[in-house]
């Protein structure tokens, strides 16, 4: 799969950009301030219908302009795929493929497969448990449309579930008939999902593992630990189990939204005892082992941003990760770097074609 051309039309900084790719890796250079990251951010735009790095989807419009429109051609399996992503301030998001606008943007989730690694990615170890349930829904929805769905509607019955405890507390009421019925829907739903994110993760870690001794060079022992309440009980038990403490709380305080992924080097968590390399390498290898898995998943080769690891990295992990990509395995590359110079003597390393664009 290779994004061939992509234009912009008040999308963040640029009135008006457009760009032809080279197949293999493309070199977005340029100062600080000037949309290195923004070029990236539309081409992750095109994959998942939303910016990486700004969930309100109005701030990504062009000061001062009412719209916004991202148009990438794409070649994929032999076929010419047009997608356009458009927003109007006061309206809707659309995306169009091929002139078609998408009923739900989900459809869309995992046909152009993408992988981006950024500063941002800190986030993963800095905040809270939401961040890294995000990540495993976003890694596992790229190849598993039903699972997306149930993600979705899970967290549909939660919110009337939260209301509805909220409605109790307000009215000095209870009804046990209808919290059942929504125990039981959050119970099919979220049995589902952690179902599937268990069976990620039973393939996913020995991945990242090996991602991460090939970055790193070193023989720090690394884990992955999935901490889920329904390890212990089925969610219907749980939920009852609860209920005293939900009608307290007024929102429900179990269930796979309370899901999270624990990071540890040498069995104690990375984010106190982890140095920057170490996290850095983490973040790195978390990615890349995310590549792998959505490429066996899907089929297709992904498409992978590094956003501005140049400066974040030390020589010599850029040097393994410039290693790692050099091979067949690994389809188009987009890189971010404040430096031309810099980032041509690394690509130059790499027996692949590549463009460099200076913004």
């Amino acid at each position: 799969m290779i994004l061939k051309s992509l234009s912009l039309l008040n999308y963040k900084n640029f009135d008006s950009k457009s760009f032809q790719f080279n197949e293999k890796i493309n070199c977005i250079v340029g100062n600080n301030g000037i949309g290195k990251t923004n070029v990236l951010d539309a081409i992750y735009h095109l994959s998942f219908g939303k910016s990486y790095f700004n969930p309100i989807a109005s701030q990504n419009i062009k000061h001062d302009e009412d719209f916004f429109v991202i148009n990438g051609d794409y070649e994929k399996e032999s076929n010419t795929e047009k997608i356009v992503v458009s927003l109007k301030k006061g309206q809707k998001k659309i995306i169009k493929r091929n002139n078609k606008i998408y009923e739900k943007f989900s459809d869309h989730i995992g046909f152009l497969p993408l992988v981006i690694i950024s500063p941002a990615d800190r986030d993963l170890i800095t905040e809270g448990s939401d961040t890294r349930r995000k990540f495993m829904d976003s890694v596992i929805s790229q190849s598993d449309k039903n699972y997306l769905d149930d993600v979705i509607k899970y967290n549909k019955v939660l919110a009337q579930r939260n209301s509805l405890l909220k409605y109790f507390a307000l009215n000095n009421t209870y009804n046990q008939d209808t919290v059942e019925v929504y125990n039981q829907q959050l119970t099919d739903y979220g049995t589902r999902v952690f179902d599937k994110r268990k069976a990620f993760l039973e393939e996913f870690i020995p991945v990242f593992k090996l991602q991460y001794q090939a970055i790193s060079n070193n023989n720090e022992e690394v884990e992955l630990v999935y901490k889920s309440d329904l390890f212990d009980t089925d969610l219907n038990t749980l939920l009852m189990q609860n209920i005293n403490k939900d009608k307290a709380l007024q929102y429900t305080s179990v269930g796979v939204h309370k899901d999270d992924l624990i990071f540890n080097i040498s069995e104690h968590p990375i984010k106190k005892f982890g140095s920057q390399g170490q996290q850095k390498s983490f973040l790195i290898a978390l990615k890349l082992a995310q590549f792998d898995f959505i490429k066996k998943q899907s089929g297709v080769n992904p498409i992978l941003l590094l956003d501005d690891i140049f400066d974040k990295l030390d020589e010599q992990r850029v040097a393994q990760i410039i290693k790692l990509v050099n091979d067949e395995n690994f389809g188009q590359l987009f890189i971010s770097d404040t430096h031309a110079d810099r980032t041509e003597n690394a690509v130059k390393q790499v027996h692949q074609s590549y463009e460099i664009f200076k913004l």
